[in-house]
């Protein structure tokens, strides 16, 4: 009997198992391959977000030009509806001018955003200053640009504003220093108007000199 030595750890004990360096090796595979599956899980939930982040930023490119093309479209009707009414308000004004029977050869009247645009020949200056009056007073137009030829002028009348409280006869006083030739200004502005107590306060009134 005796006692033998041997070195603990060096290689494979037969049938007992691998050695300490052996499980070390397997380890260290073993946490490589762990940090590799981390770094493809990591990439891989950084890519699905990047592919979220960038679906929602798709979807919402999408939305705002939808919401444009929608509001260019609604500007696009509003417009077109705005210039229907526009052309359809010319027409009214042309047609209110010929009833009144205020005559003018090649009469042509376009609104546009309140302002009236008129043209044409008449045969006086008392005429053209009617044609003015009848669009000027009409509802929806606030200024009115004429272009009217006048083929025997005389000198302009004065265009007196309704105030509140104003008559005929105050009018007539205010021009004419006589409150009685109030009806030289009704005359001066028939056939818009018809009675001489019915004025409104806004409405341009021709005086004559």
């Amino acid at each position: 009997m005796g006692l033998f030595d041997f070195v603990r750890d060096v290689g494979a004990k037969v049938g007992i198992g691998d050695s300490t360096a052996e499980i070390a090796a397997k380890e260290a595979v073993e946490k490589q391959k762990a940090v590799l599956e981390k770094q493809h899980a990591d990439m891989a939930a950084a890519k699905a977000k990047d592919d979220a982040a960038k679906a929602t930023a798709a979807k919402d490119h999408e939305a705002t030009v939808a919401r444009r093309r929608e509001a260019a479209s609604k500007r696009r009707s509003a417009r077109i509806r705005e210039e229907r009414a526009e052309v359809k308000r010319s027409y009214q004004l042309e047609k209110y001018v010929m009833d009144l029977g205020l005559e003018c050869d090649d009469l042509d009247i376009s609104y546009d955003d309140g302002k009236a645009y008129v043209s044409g020949c008449a045969p006086s200056s008392e005429m053209r200053e009617k044609i003015i009056l009848a669009v000027g007073n009409a509802e929806g137009v606030d200024q009115v640009e004429d272009d009217i030829e006048v083929e025997a002028p005389a000198p302009d009348a004065v265009f007196h504003t309704v105030q509140s409280g104003d008559t005929l006869s105050a009018i007539a006083k205010t021009v004419y220093g006589d409150a009685n030739r109030y009806p030289e200004i009704f005359e001066a502005n028939k056939p818009m108007l018809t009675d001489p107590n019915l004025i409104y306060p806004g409405q341009v009134l021709r005086c004559p000199k």
